[in-house]
Parts: C-alpha cells; structure tokens; sequence
C-alpha cells in the first residue's frame, strides 16, 4: 500500500515536471519554434482547435514561421488567432496560402520579461509538486493504523526524497530555460 502511494506519487510528480517543460517551450527564445504554437487554439467551425491539427509548422529562417492549413476556409481563423497570442508581438499575414509569422528581435527588456515568465511557470510547477507530496502525506498518514508508524516514518523520508528529486528537476530545467532567453 505504501509502495503503491509513493509510485503514485513519482507518476503525477512526473507528470508536473513535463508539464512545466512544455510551458518553458512555449516561451520564445531568439529562434522562431513550432513548439511556440503548440497551446494555440483557432475557432474552426465553431470548436476550439489546437492548431497543430489544422496546419503544417515550418521554420524556413530564424524568426519566421510558415502556417500552411491543410483547409484553406481556415486560413483567416488561423491569421487571427495567431494576432491575437499573448506575449508574442509579431507580424502575422497571410497571403491566401500560407500565413507568415515574423517575431521580432528581442530587446534586452523583453527578455527579462520572458525570464520573468519562466520563472513564474516554475513557482508554479513547484507548488504543484509540494501539493502533490501534501496529499500523499496524508495517504500515508491514513496507513499509520494498519502498517505502523516506522513503516509510515520510512515512506514519508522517501516521500521528501522524491519531492527533493522533482524540485530540483524543475530548478535545472529553469536555470537552462534562463540562459537560453538571456543568450544574445
């Protein structure tokens, strides 16, 4: 029962650091990145839409990204859902084939913001993994009863061990996220 409590919790602590990855991915860099589009969701025929689904991502040059949709009747949905992407401030147009989407350079401002960003992302992924070892305390503290208390006592240092493990994981990946947006 133990074990099964302690596997829980290194699945969904996992599942925390990949998501908090995923995030740092969506935040731009110098470079023009699919990865960046990857949460955009474009209103096709009235559902929201990753637009992954609904288009070809290529990176032809550094800060150009071409949009070719596999249905043209979406290109104008697709235009304005990439206009209206928070944090992004590129031109987007479309030429009745393609859409072009041209980032701009950053600015030495605009990429503390995005280390700001990151950061935050980070917080928040840490603050899911402590929820997480929260909850499977009290799993285990609800064990007491029928294992015994130094049974308990052993999961709950390895508890903190995993917690340690899955903190750290997120640190290393925001130190490399922080060096690749200060890069110039």
């Amino acid at each position: 029962m133990i074990a099964d409590v302690l596997t829980e919790t290194r699945d969904k602590m996992d599942r925390a650091v990949e998501v908090v990855k995923e995030d740092f991915g969506t935040v731009r860099t110098g470079r023009a990145n699919p990865q960046l589009f990857q949460r955009v969701l474009v209103d096709y025929y009235g559902s929201p839409t990753p637009l992954a689904q609904l288009a070809s991502l290529q990176n032809p040059e550094a800060r150009t990204l071409l949009v070719t949709p596999y249905d043209k009747t979406a290109l104008k949905e697709i235009e304005r859902a990439l206009v209206n992407m928070p944090n992004l401030g590129a031109n987007v147009g479309n030429d009745g084939e393609i859409v072009r989407v041209t980032l701009p350079e950053l600015t030495q401002d605009r990429r503390k913001e995005f280390v700001k960003i990151v950061r935050g992302k980070a917080e928040e992924a840490r603050v899911s993994v402590r929820n997480i070892r929260r909850r499977s305390k009290d799993d285990l503290d609800a064990l007491k009863s029928e294992v015994g208390d130094d049974e308990v006592a052993r999961a709950e240092k390895e508890l903190e061990q995993i917690t340690k493990t899955h903190v750290d994981a997120i640190d290393d990946a925001l130190k490399r996220k922080e060096v690749e947006l200060l890069e110039v």
